[in-house]
């Protein structure tokens, strides 16, 4: 890794005080488009596991933050960063005597990303919650699940990782492209709540058309459609059906050898149910081979990971011996790449900082 790095990110240089979830991912997308990262593990700090893919593409030093050595050389480091990322709540760092007013004091150019749920501000601010709280309160959780039925959290994917750690990374590329411009650094408040509401913004259209699609058994994507949900099959595996467009939808009751009238009637669903309850799975999958239906097998981890597109595209790799996402986006001429594996808490970080002349 280092020198022999690859992605647009390559010579921007970022430091992580390492933290779990949304910074942490950041890092690594960072890290995946050639940023050299090195995570900065505070004495006895956080444990984790060595196959988490969370912590792959950097190097790792431990400070002593109360130690005035290891705090001299945090600051050196930091002196010599492109980025930096926090995720802890409001006041940390600025106890921790990094704050960004002194860092950008030291290190007028840099990029300090910090990374929250609630925000910096607000009356929450200085809470403790998890992903499925700050979903909850931006009206994203109310419309997740069957109506009627409880919501249910989509594992961590849209709070944690889609409105947090992707705007947190969205943030630092467009401060980075700023700073190119003026000169200067900048603070940026990534909270998850509000990336998830950014992810909201085409329902708040809807809202505005109509105030029925506040409510979950009235979203269009929702399930409540029988063209737009997952089926059960006969082998209890399921079946995803998402024809929206009118030909699409055709060429779905085509292929199912139902008539085109039963599009979008009260009857659809009770057809749909019990025609998928024919056949297994994966004989659903060879028969919609190639079709324009809009449809696809749901499939576990695992098996996403052998399917025939997915290898195809070698949207997982194995490396170092584990099967893991491979680096997105994908760029024509200057590539990302998995730099090393899981770093190992303490190494290779004093070696990257020697190099950064820190």
């Amino acid at each position: 890794m280092g020198d022999r790095a690859s992605g647009p990110l390559v010579g921007v240089r970022v430091l992580e005080f390492a933290g779990l979830g949304p910074p942490q991912h950041a890092a690594t997308l960072l890290a995946d488009m050639g940023a050299d990262v090195v995570r900065i593990e505070r004495t006895r700090g956080l444990a984790r596991s060595p196959t988490s893919t969370l912590s792959r593409g950097r190097t790792s030093i431990e400070f002593n933050l109360k130690d005035p050595a290891d705090i001299e050389r945090c600051w050196a480091a930091i002196r010599k960063a492109d980025v930096l990322i926090e995720g802890y709540r409001p006041g940390v760092m600025e106890r921790l005597g990094f704050g960004p007013e002194l860092a950008l004091k030291e290190n007028p150019r840099l990029i300090y990303g910090r990374m929250t749920g609630w925000g910096q501000t607000g009356p929450l601010a200085m809470t403790a919650g998890h992903d499925i709280n700050y979903i909850a309160i931006t009206g994203a959780l109310a419309g997740m699940g069957t109506p009627g039925a409880v919501p249910t959290p989509p594992m961590n994917l849209v709070g944690d990782f889609g409105g947090g750690s992707l705007y947190l990374t969205m943030g630092v590329a467009a401060a980075l492209y700023e700073r190119e411009r003026s000169g200067k650094g900048q603070v940026i408040d990534a909270a998850i709540v509000d990336g998830v509401a950014s992810l909201m913004v085409p329902y708040c259209g809807l809202l505005k058309a109509d105030p029925r699609f506040a409510h979950r058994e009235n979203l269009p994507l929702g399930g409540v459609e029988a063209h737009y949900r997952c089926y059960e099959c006969a082998d209890g595996k399921y079946f995803s059906v998402g024809p929206l467009e009118p030909q699409f939808h055709a060429a779905l009751l085509e292929s199912l050898g139902l008539p085109a009238a039963l599009a979008r009637t009260p009857e659809e669903a009770a057809l749909l149910t019990a025609k998928f309850k024919e056949r297994a799975r994966d004989e659903w999958t060879a028969h919609f081979d190639g079709s324009d239906a809009c449809v696809a097998p749901v499939l576990d981890l695992a098996e996403a990971q052998a399917h025939p597109h997915v290898r195809a595209r070698e949207t997982y790799v194995m490396h170092e011996g584990m099967m893991q996402s491979a680096p997105a986006p994908r760029f024509s001429r200057t590539p990302g790449a998995i730099q090393s594996g899981p770093c190992t808490p303490g190494v290779g970080g004093a070696e990257r900082l020697e190099i950064w002349g820190a």
